[in-house]
């Protein structure tokens, strides 16, 4: 077996409003039945996951908080990847108007259009953070701190190397860590600037993209793709994912 994980994205990914359809749930339980193993890669905090996706069960490793925070489904442990912002920073967003703003176990979360006004506050009090957009989100974590880097600490864990496994994604802060896979692809509902740089665009949108890339997966193994692998997409071409 050539590939033996699959990293995969929550929100516009396996979810379409928060949510995972049954035909997605089963297509993941394939995964695991076939002897692979599946990483959840998200930019949501564990509590709010676990809120909305009650299936946290199928993955042996998720990655959340766009990747400070892993977690350990079996045992319930987390490990925290990176230092959380001090209080005095979330202090000064609140007194600059921003808001609302969630603060998890190390990411500080708010939303657009305070994007400028975080960055100033990260400028004006000297600290190493840096900002990820994701769709309106936007996200502060510690400098070099991202998707593949908690990816790379799951993969690590369980004695695998990223050229074992898989990753499928939609939106701009999901490029770190699709990179990081051997094989990237992208749902048909993916941001374009996404669809460009995976392997494989699927011809269907969020659950049912990955479940057509789990076929393909468990089919051969995705040895129609090696030509293309090490050779990002130069545009979009959803016809590739028959």
């Amino acid at each position: 077996m050539r590939y033996l994980a699959l990293a995969c994205d929550y929100d516009g990914t396996l979810a379409r409003d928060g949510h995972v359809d049954r035909e997605t749930v089963e297509a993941l339980r394939r995964v695991r039945d076939s002897g692979r193993t599946l990483i959840l890669v998200t930019g949501r905090e564990l509590d709010d996951l676990r809120m909305v996706c009650p299936y946290l069960d199928l993955f042996e490793r998720v990655v959340a908080e766009n990747g400070a925070l892993l977690y350990r489904p079996s045992t319930r442990e987390e490990v925290v990847l990176g230092e959380r912002p001090p209080e005095r920073f979330v202090t000064a967003l609140r007194a600059r108007g921003v808001g609302p703003i969630s603060v998890g176990r190390v990411i500080v979360a708010t939303w657009q259009p305070h994007e400028t006004t975080v960055v100033r506050v990260i400028r004006d009090l000297g600290l190493g953070l840096h900002v990820i957009s994701n769709k309106g989100a936007v996200m502060v974590l510690p400098s070099g701190v991202n998707k593949a880097t908690g990816l790379s600490a799951a993969l690590a864990e369980l004695g695998l190397s990223p050229h074992d496994a898989v990753g499928i994604g939609d939106a701009e802060n999901d490029h770190a860590f699709l990179g990081l896979c051997e094989a990237s692809a992208a749902v048909a509902n993916a941001l374009p600037m996404l669809k460009e740089r995976v392997n494989l665009v699927t011809r269907r949108d969020h659950g049912a993209g990955v479940a057509e890339l789990i076929e393909r997966l468990i089919a051969d193994d995705l040895r129609s793709l090696e030509p293309r692998l090490g050779r990002p997409r130069s545009r979009p071409r959803p016809q590739e994912g028959h």
